[in-house]
């Protein structure tokens, strides 16, 4: 599935969710995210730009170690890097409001 095409991201999502269903690979999704929005505040507050350069590292970072250690896939960045950032930040709502474990 992970070579298929998808016509949008309502269609994408559920293969998403699919490739996240090791708790710990989403816990480490979550964290990475919070964290990317920690230094986006920071930045923010701050005024220091160069802090922008660990937004990808830490956010990719999180998941990939969540991928490669825990649920034993590739992140589905690699062919569907639109969508699985949507992804994440879906995710990261669901997993927020309780929609998905966390």
């Amino acid at each position: 599935m992970s070579d298929q095409s998808f016509q949008s991201f309502s269609e994408f999502y559920p293969y998403y969710l699919d490739e996240h269903r090791d708790r710990n690979c989403r816990r480490l999704h979550f964290v990475g995210s919070l964290l990317v929005l920690a230094v986006l505040a920071s930045v923010l507050l701050t005024g220091a730009w160069w802090w922008l350069l660990a937004i990808p590292v830490i956010g990719y970072g999180f998941a990939w170690v969540g991928h490669f250690f825990f649920e034993k896939n590739r992140p589905a960045t690699f062919k569907h890097p639109l969508y699985s950032l949507m992804g994440d930040w879906v995710m990261f709502r669901d997993i927020l409001i309780g929609r998905i474990p966390f």
